[in-house]
C-alpha cells in the first residue's frame, strides 16, 4: 500500500487520501463490494477486474461480449454481470468463476439493482425462521453435469472447481429472500429472485402510468423510453426507475384539456408497485427453491444426453470406420452379397469368400477386433456410469422436487395468489415418472446392445484364430442366437443412437399393438395418463417433461408480472432528443435510506427514496450547471387521493467554474458529487475537486402534486436555487481532471475517483473510519 499523502495543511482536509495509482486501462464501470473491501471495475474492453483495497488485483475476467452493467449481489458473494446480448452472468467472488448465465433480455442490459429483503427473518419467538428444504432428507447431494472426455479445464461452460460456490448459489434456505432486477435498452425490467429464478418482467413502453387529480381512470403511455437506472426499496414493495420518454395517447376527459408535458421528451421518475414481492416472499421462496434447483437438474440431463450421444457417436465411428472396408472388399471381388450374410455364412459353416477372410486375416486382425471391442463396450460401460451417477439421480430428485411444488399447489389459499397450478404440475410430475421410465429402458437396451457386440466380436476373435490355424480353446464362448440377432438387426442398425437423439415428427418408436394394448390396461391404476410415451425416445421424453415444466412455471411468471404496476409518475424536467439518446451522459444516483421514526410497518413508509440527478443544462437555460434531489416519491400519504404527495425536492447550483462529472449518494445524509474545474489550457492535466454535501442541512421544498401533469415538477424550485458554496462544504481537491464512474461505498466509507490520464485515487471519506478498513477480503 502506497504512503499517504502528505501536505502542510493535511489536519484540515476533510478526505485522506490513501493512494493515487496508475492504471493500465480506463475504467468505465466500478461498483464497490457491500461488504468487504473489494472493488469489481469494468474497462472499456470489457475486461473485470477485482481489487483490494490496497490495490491488489484478486482476478481477471473477459466475458467475451461488451459488459454494459454491473452490481453485486446483497452479501457480497457473487457479482452480476449485464452484457450487451442481454444476458445476465453471475461469477464467485472468490475467484471469478462463470456460476451462471441468465438470458432474460433481448438487448442490452444497461442497468441492474440486488436488494434484499430489510426485515429479519425471524418469527414471533424470535428464532431464525427459514424454508427447509426436504430433499437432503432423502436423496444425497445434486448430480453435477458430467465433463466432456477430452476436455481440459476450462473448456466447458461448467464448474471444474467451483463447484462448492455454485451448490450454495443454488441453496438458498438459510438466505435472506432477495430480487435481481435489471433494466434493458428496449425498456424491459426483469425479476430474478435469488438472481437464478426469473419470476416477472414488464415493460414501461407498455405500462399505463396514471395521472393525478384527473379521473381514476386517467392514464398515459411512455413512448421512445430509455432506461437509466432502476432501485428496489429495501422493503421490496417499490421499483424507483429513471427513464426518459414522452407522455402520449393520454386517456384525459374531457379530451380538450392539454397537458403541458405532453408530447415532450422528458426525464422522468416511475414508481412501481412491487409489493406482491414482500406479500408472497415466503411463498416465493419456496417456489424459487424448488424450481431454480429443477432448472440446475435439467441441465444436469442435458449435459449427460449430450455427452452419451457424443460418446456413443464416436464409438460407432469407431465400428463403422473399421469394417467399412469389408464392404469394399466384397465390391472389389465381384460378389453380389452383403457382410451380414459373408458373417452368417461363415457362421454356418460354409466355405469362407475370399473378401471375408483377406477382412478378418489382414485388414482387421485379433489386434482389430480388440481395439473395437474395447471402444464399443468400454463406451457402453461408459454410458451406463452416466446413467447411474448423473442422468437417473438427476431425474429423480427433479420428480420428488415436483412433488414439493405440486404439493404447494394443492395449497390454494397462499399459491393461487401467486399462479401455481396444480392441473400443470401434475402434468410436469407425470412426465418426469415417464422419463424415469424411458432412462430403464435405455439402461436395457444399452444393456442388449453391448452384450450383442462383445458376443460378436468375441466369435470374430475365435474365427480369425481358426482361419490363422491358432488354437482357440481358452477363448471366451459365444451365443449363435445372439449372433444372428446381432447381424439381422443390429449390425446397420442403431438402436442407442436413436433413444439418445430427438426423434421427428413421424419417426417415433414402432410399438407393437399387443403392448400398446397391454400399457392401456394400466392406465386404470393410475400414475400416467396415456401410453405415447412408449413411441417416444429418451431425449423427446426429457424435451417433453422440460416443455411441461416451463408451462406450469409460466403461470407464476405471467402472474407476477401482472401484479407490477406504475404508481405514480414524476415528471422531473424537458430533455433535448440529443440527450435522450445518450442515457449514459446524466449523471445520477438512486438510493433507499430507512427512515428515522420509522414503526417498521412493511411497505408503508419505512424507507425513504433519494433521486439525485443532473439537471442537463439544455433544461432551463436560465439556471444552468444544476443537481436536483428529490425524496419521498415512493411513499404513500393520506393526502394523495386529493393531488398532494410527501415528495420534497432542492436545486443545487454547482460553483461557478466546475462541472458536475458524477455524483452519488452516500448514507442518508450526504451527497458525494465529483467535479472538474473548467480551464482553457487543455494540455495540462487539470484540476478536479470531490465535495460532500449534507443533505439534512439542506432546504428542501415540498411539492404539491395538485397541477397534475401541467408542469415540469422542477419549475416549482427554479426561484429557491440553493448555490454551492467551496468554502461551506468538505471539499478535497483532485490534482487531475476526472472522469466517471465515482465508486462510492457507504458501509466502508471510501470514494475511489478516476483521472482521465488513467490513474486511480481512493479517499477515506470517514477519518475516524480509518483504521476500520483492512485488506482482508
Amino acid at each position: 500500500m502506497s504512503e499517504m499523502a502528505s501536505d502542510e495543511e493535511e489536519n484540515i482536509i476533510p478526505f485522506q487520501l490513501q493512494f493515487d495509482k496508475p492504471i493500465p486501462f480506463q475504467i468505465k464501470i466500478a461498483e464497490w463490494n457491500p461488504e468487504k473491501d473489494l472493488l469489481a471495475m469494468v474497462t472499456e474492453d470489457s475486461k473485470i477486474l477485482l481489487h483490494r483495497f490496497n490495490w491488489q488485483r484478486l482476478w481477471t475476467i473477459s466475458p467475451g461480449k461488451p459488459v454494459t452493467s454491473l452490481c453485486w449481489r446483497p452479501d457480497g458473494k457473487a457479482i452480476a454481470v449485464g452484457l450487451e446480448d442481454g444476458t445476465i452472468s453471475l461469477h464467485d467472488v472468490e475467484n471469478g468463476k462463470l456460476l451462471r448465465n441468465l438470458k432474460p433480455h433481448a438487448v442490452a442490459v444497461v442497468c441492474l439493482n440486488w436488494e434484499e429483503d430489510g426485515q429479519s427473518n425471524t418469527d414471533e419467538s424470535g428464532n431464525f425462521s427459514v424454508y427447509e428444504d426436504r430433499t437432503s432428507r432423502f436423496f444425497p447431494p445434486a448430480p453435477r453435469a458430467p465433463k466432456m472426455p477430452g476436455l481440459v479445464a476450462g473448456d466447458s461452460s461448467f464448474m471444474d472447481d467451483g463447484e462448492d460456490s455454485l451448490a450454495e448459489l443454488s441453496n438458498t434456505s438459510f438466505r435472506k429472500f432477495n430480487v435481481l432486477c435489471s433494466g434493458d435498452r428496449d425498456g424491459s425490467i426483469c425479476f430474478s429472485i435469488f438472481g437464478i429464478f426469473q419470476i416477472g418482467k414488464i415493460n414501461i413502453h407498455e405500462l399505463s402510468v396514471p395521472v393525478p387529480n384527473l379521473d381514476e381512470h386517467a392514464s398515459c403511455k411512455l413512448f421512445n423510453a430509455s432506461i437509466y437506472k432502476v432501485a428496489l426499496s429495501k422493503d421490496l414493495c417499490r421499483l424507483v426507475v429513471m427513464c426518459t420518454g414522452e407522455l402520449r395517447d393520454c386517456d384525459i376527459k374531457p379530451r380538450e384539456e392539454k397537458l403541458n408535458v405532453q408530447d415532450l421528451p422528458g426525464l422522468h421518475c416511475l414508481a412501481m408497485d412491487t409489493s406482491i414481492f414482500w406479500k408472497r416472499k415466503y411463498e416465493l421462496h419456496q417456489v424459487a427453491q424448488q424450481a431454480s434447483n429443477i432448472e440446475d437438474l435439467t441441465e444436469v440431463i442435458r449435459a449427460s444426453l449430450s455427452v452419451m450421444s457424443k460418446q456413443w457417436a464416436d464409438a460407432m465411428k469407431t465400428f463403422h470406420d473399421k469394417f467399412h472396408s469389408l464392404s469394399t472388399l466384397i465390391i472389389d471381388n465381384g460378389l453380389e452379397s452383403s457382410p451380414q450374410e459373408e458373417f452368417l455364412s461363415l457362421l454356418g459353416g460354409a466355405r469362407i469368400s475370399p473378401a471375408l477372410n483377406q477382412f478378418l486375416v489382414n485388414s482387421l486382425g485379433e489386434v482389430g477386433v480388440k481395439r473395437v471391442l474395447k471402444s464399443v463396450c468400454g463406451t457402453g460401460k461408459e454410458i451406463q456410469q452416466i446413467v447411474l451417477d448423473h442422468l437417473q439421480p438427476a431425474a429423480e430428485i427433479i420428480g420428488f422436487r415436483m412433488g414439493e411444488l405440486r404439493g404447494l399447489s394443492r395449497w390454494r389459499a397462499r399459491y393461487q395468489g401467486i399462479g401455481l397450478d396444480e392441473i400443470l404440475l401434475n402434468e410436469a410430475t407425470e412426465n418426469t415418472g415417464l422419463l424415469l421410465v424411458q432412462v430403464q429402458r435405455f439402461m436395457m437396451v444399452l444393456s442388449s446392445v453391448v452384450q450383442q457386440f462383445s458376443n460378436f466380436f468375441n466369435w470374430l476373435v475365435r474365427s480369425i484364430k481358426y482361419l490363422m490355424q491358432e488354437p482357440n480353446d481358452q477363448l471366451l464362448s459365444y451365443n449363435s442366437e445372439l449372433l444372428v440377432v446381432f447381424l439381422k438387426f443390429l449390425y446397420d442398425q442403431d438402436p442407442v443412437k436413436d433413444l439418445l437423439e430427438p426423434s421427428e415428427a413421424g419417426d417415433d418408436i414402432e410399438i407393437d399393438l399387443k403392448t400398446i394394448g397391454r400399457v392401456k390396461e394400466l392406465l386404470q391404476f393410475g400414475g400416467f395418463s396415456e401410453c405415447d410415451f412408449l413411441q417416444r425416445t429418451l431425449a423427446k421424453e426429457f424435451q417433453h417433461m422440460e416443455s411441461s415444466f416451463k408451462m406450469a412455471l409460466q403461470m407464476p411468471f405471467t402472474t407476477i408480472s401482472r401484479k407490477i404496476s406504475c404508481m405514480k409518475l414524476l415528471p422531473l424536467c424537458p430533455l433535448q432528443l440529443s440527450t435522450t439518446q445518450t442515457p449514459t451522459a446524466i449523471p445520477m444516483s438512486l438510493s433507499f435510506y430507512k427512515n428515522e421514526l420509522s414503526d417498521d410497518s412493511p411497505c408503508q413508509s419505512g424507507y425513504t427514496d433519494y433521486i439525485s440527478f443532473q439537471v442537463p443544462d439544455e433544461t432551463f437555460p436560465e439556471i444552468p450547471n444544476c443537481i436536483g434531489i428529490a425524496k419521498g416519491f415512493k411513499q404513500n400519504s393520506n393526502n394523495e387521493k386529493n393531488g398532494y404527495t410527501s415528495l420534497e425536492a432542492v436545486l443545487l447550483s454547482v460553483p461557478n467554474g466546475h462541472t458536475c462529472v458524477d455524483l452519488s449518494l452516500y448514507k442518508d445524509k450526504e451527497l458525494v458529487i465529483l467535479l472538474n474545474k473548467t480551464s482553457e489550457n487543455s494540455e495540462g492535466s487539470g484540476e478536479a475537486c470531490m465535495m460532500v454535501v449534507q443533505t439534512g442541512d439542506l432546504p428542501f421544498i415540498s411539492i404539491s402534486r395538485s397541477s397534475s401533469l401541467n408542469q415540469w415538477e422542477l419549475e416549482d424550485l427554479k426561484d429557491s436555487i440553493v448555490n454551492l458554496e467551496m468554502e461551506n462544504e468538505k471539499v478535497r481537491k483532485v490534482p487531475h481532471s476526472v472522469i466517471a464512474p465515482l465508486a462510492v461505498s457507504a458501509s466502508r466509507g471510501v470514494a475511489c475517483v478516476f483521472a482521465e490520464r488513467r490513474r486511480a485515487l481512493v479517499y477515506i471519506l470517514e477519518e475516524d473510519e480509518d483504521e476500520e478498513i483492512s485488506d482482508d477480503k
